[in-house]
């Protein structure tokens, strides 16, 4: 009982290595490298943890590497595994030295040990340097019929990391087939991962590698059993893929998943939901499509007493299932009532299902619960509820009455933002159901002056102009808003003059100086287009033909409709097919933020395709081959290439090594520099810390360059830069991350630097989140003293678009016929009218080339073509057809075909 531990034993204990972590002292490389010399073992595993730790908290221990390696021979498994953690890490920038640990790992993989066969066929797999996969794939054959199931289970893993490596050597070993069999292996664990490891592949190369049979069916929902609950959910995922041969076979499939839908897991959960789900259309029995039906809902509800995070992730998919069978859930809609304490972000999701599960048999508990939600402290949550209310009124006609009853008790509480929403809510239910509400006209009017948010203040406003000839004091109700009107938001202002000539054309006598008033401050004194042109266009109206003005201002307008179901079908069908992923949280189908990864031989092999390419053109060049005509003209071709590493500056994630198409030119060309702009400060020394930059654009032959100048007035030399540019416009980014100097640039020395720029599709910004004319938000990084400069480079639309000149009518008409219908927009211009001969003008300043136009009996049709940085061939089409502008803009990438054409509407209109 009074024994005492030895006083060094601790120190050798697994449980006390945070000792490891501990500050480092200057020399202890020098340390270290001679621990990992020692004979004694104790101490070499310790040396091996503290070079893992200092790994770990980040710093570069790369030169112990042919040290660490000496270490990898010996039986201690701890050991093992910690040279092989190192060696997964640095063999990427050590791939010659990485070479020296291969024969250990074939030994190892022949090893008695089912641990360390398994262990070694893992490492060779996390390895990702190429010329270590030809030794990998005979201790991976092995592996994956070994006796051992642990080994196999590793090995069918280690089989999708190796196709994303290099693909075709997967398939040409034929280990998929491999994989294909372990599906019906008597282990459930290898089945899981196979099967895990088939629809890893699967996406990755976007083909149907996972072939279902009956056989392998039953095995699948044999294993779904026994297997571990993440093997669980890549079984059930990949179930719900399959399309079973009938009815019968889709009942019984349901029969054995449901089971699941107990499970405590809630991916296993919602897994098991998707596979339910996706067969229930397939049954034709109604009444077991019912009993299967109501075996969802409570799992669901049940996930609803999870952590918050869980919740909102649940709430997600249930939106969804709610879309597509709203009688899933219809008796549950208590389930969905807020509690106060609740994160505002799960609040937000229950309202929206409440929403959407309302109806005529349950509405009076949802008003009573929506006006208790009106009167909480959270501002967002009280004005969705509001806005709730006013959804549940356009939803119900029948509780239309009682919806607005509740409104107007809001409204009477005077609480600014309540009645904000109330105003907004109201408005569209007039809409919705018109000549129906009017008597509360009253009760709105007399809240005119705490109104002071745009959108209530339209709102109101729009009430006013609708329902003037039954408001007595209406001129008086809008010349109170007139008197702002030039401070007023732009939608304030629309809505102004639309109320204000509604009023004239019901009530002339009296209003005909407010008219004028109104049409002259929009078409004068305002800078808005959008303003003045409809301002222009009242006017032209009223002085013509003002019956032709009622018909136009006072027509009946359509209802607005009940928008519970938004989604379109095809959409909600793909979503659901989702469940239980990002895309269902996000209601985005995944193309739409997820780049699908490209193996690195496939890369590779781009890549030298589009040197051969280059190889190719040059010499038809020199011997006088090939079109120059159709070099000029359509020289210019996306080509996916690999990125150098460069370094994250701006926090943009895997957006800087996205395998998303870059732009490239298919030929060399001559360097003949055209400045475009003189060079302007934009980073000055106080900014730059000592360092000043100065830009301009520049082309070269039509490729877009930035020419840069660095001043430095530090005492560190500029040698080796780092830049990056964030997300914008038509996500223009350098061609190479790094900048380096012919020779340093000293202290108290400029130097010039042209930078090539290209495209890259996943840094356009979110379309309308920015405008062609924003500047470029950059960030440069000195390599060698690690000093990081943010800055903005001004935009320039005519540098950005080539200056090349136009396509002659034949090219037009062959790029025009190449690219699909679907990669094409169009959009009608909105109280726009200008003469064609001044849009070719306008656009020909800006570098977009007039091709040609054509008559026809409705109008004149103009085609144009542009390059964007360059690279990207435009094609756009002009219409005006009996007074209607209609722009049509056709690109070869479709990432690029709504910012081309949002960038014309801006010329045009600019």
């Amino acid at each position: 009982q009074n024994k005492k531990m030895p006083p060094n034993r601790s120190s050798y204990s697994g449980g006390n290595d945070s000792r490891f972590f501990t500050t480092t002292k200057k020399g202890e490389t020098h340390e270290l490298r001679l621990e990992l010399q020692s004979p004694n073992r104790d101490k070499k595993k310790d040396a091996v943890k503290k070079v893992i730790a200092n790994m770990t908290v980040g710093k570069d221990v790369s030169m112990l590497f042919t040290d660490v390696i000496n270490c990898i021979q010996t039986e201690n498994i701890e050991l093992k595994k910690l040279v092989y953690l190192y060696l997964i890490n640095y063999a990427k920038t050590q791939p010659e030295l990485t070479l020296l640990a291969v024969n250990t790992f074939v030994k190892d993989a022949k090893d008695p040990n089912p641990l360390i066969r398994a262990l070694a066929v893992r490492t060779m797999g996390c390895i990702r340097v190429e010329k270590i996969t030809e030794y990998l794939c005979e201790p991976l054959r092995r592996a994956l019929r070994d006796d051992d199931p642990y080994v196999r289970k590793t090995a069918a893993v280690c089989v999708a990391k190796l196709y994303d490596i290099n693909a075709g050597l997967v398939e040409d070993q034929g280990f998929l087939q491999v994989l294909r069999d372990l599906v019906c292996d008597p282990n459930p664990t290898v089945v899981a991962n196979a099967v895990a490891a088939l629809s890893e592949i699967a996406d990755t190369s976007s083909k149907d590698v996972m072939e279902i049979n009956s056989s392998t069916l039953q095995k699948l929902l044999a294993a779904l059993n026994e297997c571990t609950e993440w093997g669980q959910v890549f079984i059930l995922d990949s179930l719900a893929k399959y399309t079973p041969v009938d009815c019968v076979e889709a009942e019984s499939i349901i029969e054995r998943v449901t089971p699941r839908l107990q499970h405590a897991n809630s991916a296993v959960v919602m897994s098991a939901v998707k596979v339910t789900l996706s067969y229930l259309d397939l049954i034709d029995n109604k009444e077991m499509e019912k009993i299967f039906s109501r075996k969802l809902a409570p799992p669901l509800v049940t996930l609803l007493n999870s952590e918050p995070e869980i919740q909102y992730v649940a709430l997600r998919n249930i939106n969804l299932i709610v879309q597509k069978r709203p009688k899933i859930l219809e008796h549950e809609i208590k389930v969905f009532f807020c509690k106060y304490n609740d994160p505002i972000y799960v609040k937000m999701e229950k309202l929206e299902i409440i929403i959407r599960l309302v109806s005529d048999r349950n509405i009076e508990q949802v008003l009573l619960e929506l006006k208790e939600y009106a009167q909480e402290v959270d501002v967002d949550f009280v004005r969705k509820s509001v806005r709730a209310i006013g959804r549940c009124a356009i939803k119900l006609e029948r509780a239309a009455d009682r919806c607005i009853s509740v409104l107007l008790e809001l409204i009477v509480t005077k609480v600014n933002y309540v009645l904000q929403e109330g105003v907004i809510v109201i408005k569209d239910i007039f809409r919705r159901y018109p000549n129906k509400y009017e008597s509360v006209i009253g009760k709105l009017c007399e809240n005119l002056e705490t109104l002071d948010e745009p959108e209530a203040k339209a709102s109101i406003i729009w009430i006013i102009g609708e329902y003037a000839e039954r408001i007595d004091n209406a001129d008086e109700q809008l010349d109170h808003f007139l008197e702002t009107f030039e401070e007023e938001s732009a939608e304030v202002q629309l809505q102004l003059l639309t109320a204000t000539v509604k009023l004239f054309l019901k009530q002339p006598d009296t209003t005909q100086d407010m008219v004028q008033r109104v049409l002259h401050m929009a078409t004068e004194d305002s800078d808005n287009p959008d303003l003045r042109d409809r301002g222009f266009i009242y006017w032209r109206l009223l002085s013509t033909n003002p019956e032709a003005a009622k018909a136009v201002v006072l027509g009946e307008k359509p209802t607005i409709a009940d928008d519970s179901f938004s989604l379109d079908p095809s959409l909600l069908d793909m979503l659901v097919g989702n469940i239980a992923t990002l895309s269902s949280v996000y209601h985005k189908p995944p193309e739409a933020f997820v780049t699908k990864s490209v193996p690195l031989r496939e890369k590779r092999d781009e890549m030298e395709e589009v040197f051969d390419e280059y190889e190719e053109e040059e010499s038809d060049e020199i011997n006088g081959e090939g079109s120059l005509e159709r070099d000029d003209n359509a020289s210019y071709t996306e080509n996916r290439i690999s990125k150098a590493p460069s370094v994250d500056l701006l926090d943009l994630g895997d957006s800087t090594e996205s395998n998303e198409m870059m732009f490239v030119s298919n030929k060399q060309r001559e360097i003949t520099d055209t400045i475009v702009s003189p060079k302007e400060i934009v980073c000055t020394l106080e900014q730059g810390q000592g360092v000043q930059i100065s830009t301009c654009w520049s082309s070269s032959n039509g490729q877009l360059l930035l020419e840069m100048e660095f001043k430095n007035m530090t005492e560190t030399p500029l040698l080796s830069l780092a830049i990056q540019f964030n997300k914008s416009y038509f996500g223009l980014v350098p061609a190479q991350p790094q900048i380096v100097f012919a020779s340093p640039i000293l202290y108290g020395n400029s130097g010039n630097y042209s930078l090539h720029m290209t495209l890259n599709p996943a840094l356009i910004a979110p379309f309308g989140s920015t405008n062609p004319m924003q500047p470029l938000q950059c960030a440069i990084k000195n390599m060698s003293s690690g000093l990081i400069v943010y800055f903005n480079v001004p935009q320039d639309i005519a540098a950005s678009l080539s200056s090349e000149g136009p396509l002659s009518v034949q090219n037009f008409l062959t790029n025009w016929q190449a690219i699909s219908e679907n990669m094409e927009m169009s959009s009608i211009l909105i109280n726009f009218s200008m003469e064609f001969e001044a849009v070719k003008s306008k656009l020909n300043a800006w570098n977009v080339h007039f091709v040609g136009q054509r008559e026809t009996q409705f109008g004149m049709i103009a085609y144009f073509s542009f390059k964007i940085a360059g690279l990207l061939l435009a094609l756009l089409e002009i219409s005006d057809e009996n007074g209607q502008f209609k722009i049509i803009v056709k690109t070869s990438a479709q990432a690029y075909a709504n910012p081309a054409k949002a960038l014309i509407e801006f010329l045009l209109k600019s």
